[in-house]
């Protein structure tokens, strides 16, 4: 479906004026990413960890949560934690149990089973960790929504520190203490946090309260050194969950990046050899970023419990033994291949179920007998292709499902709105899963939620925008203003790379790339004979919306390009390279 470019107003000629050391460009990037203070555009341009990271203690539960566990710890109670079975979760765990392993705590960790359990606590595990003399239950990524459980928990004599960040449940759960930056009268003033990230920042409170009647952890290490080796995880965890990166989330992930770059975990230095990531002399074929993590790290991690089980993760990034690594290594990897074979497979069924059915449907729908553990990516892959919401579904002992949005309709409060159609449900504005109550209410389901979508977005214009940055003369774009602009990494949500329009190129050669020349390589002059190097990847291939450019485009054409200033490195060479996102034959 063709986007409709928007271009990015100036910023005000007075912020240009207060900040007259910036790059024009620099600082209109910064004003629309809502960096208008010195303060802001310092923590942005120059995180400190020693500066930028808040008191884990300014949340209100932290000295309360704290405390018992050190409660747990003088009474040889069990505590078990629970993680979640994505990324963020099993992070969230690790950097948990990283912790209480090396303190010397008796503890557990628990991960869910995503078809068997399905998404947070349930009855049936409060009653069997309640069973095996778990006291404490400290929940990660998960936990807010769980009232019932916890109620359930709380009758068999066991306490729960929840620590989450999903979205705010209309009651809130009778928990010992509830660590979530987004709770109303949360007095933490940074609200973005991962799962991850709000699992390290207990861990911060932990190892504090713990440094003030110790010198050094029962491992030797300083306090402060071993926190900041947790952060590979909060790394993982923050783009993995593509939270905003901006404020603490972006200065733990740029710090996390540092860390994960010279990791210790031999399990995620076997995970990375697996992935081609690093040589097997154990050094980085190139500097791992928060494009590493969401397409090369994150989908193995997430393998595990979309296709196996999230304990295969979890025990890789806990493990000290190299074997037991590899073979995990493997495991994953083999997993993610398997999830991506699955998915395409998925994604076909499902697109021609959707256009048998009815494609004028405002919200989209399928159901098959799918893996539950993929059907959130069957259903960011068709809302992509459509532009529409859409919800996949499948057989777990019921009807499970879940959802992708699109910008303007936020998914999760309608389902917040139609509760009596769910067994269970959670997820953010954009993303949703759910287990229906009855088999029976799924037509009135699609139908209510149909008629949501049309009332929450009459008067809105959904057609899909291309947000552009700046507009930029192509002559402009050198390796100075590329080494300005990677300052702004790491890129995620709120602070996607940069994308620039320049209208009236003149095409002057067109190469297809890759094996099956899918890939187009465009050049380019603007206004100086000087040749610029574009590529398009995918551009050539055929279905999905996407145009035969290679076919289309000729020398001498004019055109107008959208895209990203980025690097192309081979052989120990690095050039400038222009990615294109979207194009047009000039009017």
């Amino acid at each position: 479906m063709k986007k409709l470019w928007r271009l990015s107003p100036d910023a005000p000629q007075t912020f240009y004026d207060t900040h007259p050391e910036l790059l024009p460009i620099v600082a209109r990037l910064l004003y629309h990413r809502g960096l208008v203070t010195q303060e802001k555009i310092d923590e942005f341009l120059s995180p400190d960890y020693s500066e930028d990271i808040h008191d884990p203690f300014l949340f209100r539960d932290m000295a309360k949560a704290v405390e018992r566990i050190f409660l747990a710890v003088e009474r040889q109670e069990k505590i078990t934690i629970h993680g979640d079975y994505d990324a963020d979760g099993v992070s969230a765990s690790v950097i948990l149990a990283s912790v209480f392993k090396t303190l010397g705590l008796n503890f557990d960790v628990f991960l869910p089973h995503r078809e068997t359990d399905g998404y947070g606590l349930n009855l049936r595990t409060v009653d069997m960790l309640g069973s095996q003399g778990t006291k404490l239950i400290i929940t990660c990524d998960c936990g807010i929504s769980n009232s019932n459980e916890i109620a359930r928990a709380n009758v068999l004599g066991m306490d729960v520190i929840v620590t989450d960040h999903h979205s705010i449940p209309a009651e809130l759960p009778h928990a010992f203490a509830i660590i979530h930056p987004k709770v109303e009268g949360e007095t933490y003033p940074d609200q973005t946090l991962a799962g991850g990230g709000v699992a390290f920042k207990l861990a911060q409170g932990i190892l504090k309260r713990h440094k003030e009647t110790n010198e050094k952890l029962p491992n030797g290490d300083r306090h402060e050194a071993f926190e900041k080796w947790l952060l590979d995880m909060v790394a993982i965890a923050s783009v993995a969950d593509m939270v905003p990166l901006l404020g603490e989330s972006r200065t733990l992930t740029k710090y996390g990046l540092i860390v994960l770059n010279k990791t210790k975990r031999i399990g995620l230095q076997k995970l990375l050899l697996e992935a081609r990531l690093l040589n097997e002399d154990g050094t980085n074929r190139r500097e791992l970023s928060a494009d590493t993590i969401g397409f090369q790290i994150a989908p193995r991690i997430n393998a595990a419990g979309r296709m196996n089980h999230a304990n295969v993760a979890y025990n890789l990034l806990m493990t000290d033994d190299a074997l037991e690594a590899t073979n995990l290594a493997f495991e994953l990897n083999q997993n993610n291949q398997e999830r991506q074979k699955a998915t395409d497979e998925i994604v076909a069924e499902a697109t021609e179920q959707i256009e048998t059915e009815r494609l004028d449907q405002p919200v989209l729908f399928a159901f098959g007998p799918w893996p539950l553990g993929i059907v959130g990516l069957i259903a960011s892959r068709i809302k992509d292709k459509f532009q529409k919401p859409t919800i996949i579904m499948c057989q777990n002992g019921g009807v499970s499902g879940s959802g992708r949005s699109i910008p303007g309709f936020d998914m999760i409060a309608a389902l917040q709105e139609m509760p009596e159609y769910f067994a269970k449900f959670g997820g953010h504005p954009m993303a949703c899963g759910f287990a229906l109550k009855d088999p029976s209410q799924l037509n009135d389901m699609k139908k209510t939620l149909r008629q949501k979508f049309l009332e929450k977005t009459a008067g809105l214009d959904l057609t899909p925008t291309l947000q552009i940055d700046a507009e930029i003369a192509l002559e402009d774009v050198n390796w100075d203003l590329y080494d300005v602009l990677d300052k702004f990494k790491p890129f995620g949500q709120q602070n996607e790379r940069p994308t620039y329009v320049a209208y009236g190129l003149t095409v002057t050669g067109l190469e297809p790339v890759g094996a099956d020349g899918k890939h187009l390589r465009i050049m380019v002059k603007h206004k100086t004979p000087k040749i610029k190097k574009t590529i398009g990847w995918n551009l050539c291939k055929d279905g999905d919306g996407c145009v035969n450019w290679g076919k289309a485009l000729h020398n001498g054409d004019k055109i107008d390009m959208v895209f990203e200033i980025d690097v192309n490195e081979w052989n120990g060479n690095r050039e400038l390279q222009l990615k294109i996102i979207d194009l047009h034959k000039s009017v």
